[in-house]
């Protein structure tokens, strides 16, 4: 694929735009003319959209499998093969930092008809809080703080407003589900949070797979729903916001007094172990390009999604010029950028 980046096309590009993609495939002479217009139709119709990217990664924790599986159970409150009992609770917890109070220096104009919400581009910076959450897997009930800074002495106060109160304080255990940040990362944290809460046990996910902790879930919601756009006065109506939202999310998941939610909306598709041993199997095909691995999202599998074949070969100069174009536009498609 290397060999059709733009540097090898002696420019000094690092996508190429549709129209340069043109004047290539006529210089190539794979096609006599073509305009831009059937070029984008026969890239749309092979399912190539160069104006879209999608990040993603490598699993690299050599224990990634026993991990993800790991939390994969305790979202079916499972524990090393037993279930889990009603007096044992799964918590998934994060940091969500630098959530800057961004006030706007003309007042935010509402929507009317035929305009949308206009926002000032400048602004006044106000502060930035640090946003803990800690979501109740099975419970729905969500807890929140803001913070001047993440750290150990924040994720503690946050492990303590749940654990003390009940029925956490009292629980045979609370499992929590944490990344692997330095604040609560390899085993001090371990030794840490059992000395202060005996009935803690601290599950990290694996390195790079925080998409597996379901606070993440909440805090893209937080991002769209409460933070886009940023325009507060200042940091206490921000914090203010956050916690009244979060109370607000925590109601309409189940009402005003949480209950046992451990399959309230039916996921179309759900991961499990089995998944995760396809993907392991998969991954040295994604890693000499036969496969692109694909981010999980909340109702994905983390699973290797195999390349789109080429369409089958037709006999009329027409087809053979779409398979030639579309070959190239294949292997020019993440040096691609729209005009």
């Amino acid at each position: 694929m290397d060999e059709v980046a733009p540097h090898r096309l002696q420019l000094p590009l690092s996508r190429l735009s549709h129209s340069e993609i043109r004047r290539e495939v006529i210089t190539q002479g794979l096609v006599a003319e073509i305009s831009g217009a059937t070029l984008w139709r026969w890239l749309s119709a092979d399912a190539l959209r160069p104006w879209r990217h999608r990040s993603w990664i490598f699993p690299r924790d050599p224990d990634f499998a026993a991990k993800a599986g790991r939390i994969l159970d305790l979202y079916d409150r499972v524990w090393q093969g037993r279930p889990l009992s009603a007096r044992e609770f799964v918590i998934s917890a994060d940091e969500k930092s630098s959530i800057q109070a961004r006030r706007r220096k003309q007042p935010t104009l509402s929507p009317a008809p035929g305009r949308s919400t206009r926002v000032e581009h400048e602004y006044f910076r106000a502060g930035a809080w640090t946003y803990l959450a800690a979501w109740d897997v099975h419970r729905a009930k969500v807890f929140g703080r803001c913070e001047k800074k993440t750290g150990i002495a924040p994720v503690d106060r946050l492990i303590a407003e749940v654990m003390s109160r009940e029925p956490y304080q009292s629980a045979r255990r609370v499992f929590w589900i944490m990344d692997n940040c330095s604040a609560h990362r390899g085993q001090k944290p371990v030794d840490r949070l059992r000395s202060q809460w005996p009935n803690v046990v601290l599950v990290h996910t694996p390195v790079h797979a925080s998409w597996l902790n379901q606070i993440e879930i909440y805090f893209s919601i937080v991002q769209r729903k409460v933070l886009t756009p940023n325009d507060f006065k200042s940091l206490y109506e921000l914090e203010q916001r956050l916690l009244a939202f979060g109370r607000r999310y925590e109601d309409e998941a189940c009402g005003s007094e949480p209950q046992e939610l451990a399959v309230r909306r039916k996921p179309s598709r759900r991961t499990d172990r089995s998944d995760l041993g396809q993907l392991d199997q998969q991954l040295p095909a994604a890693r000499d390009g036969s496969a692109t691995l694909l981010h999980a999202t909340a109702d994905e599998s983390p699973l290797v999604a195999r390349k789109r074949p080429r369409h089958l070969a037709s006999r009329s100069l027409e087809a053979k010029s779409r398979r030639q174009v579309r070959g190239f536009g294949n292997t020019c498609s993440r040096f691609l950028k729209t005009d």
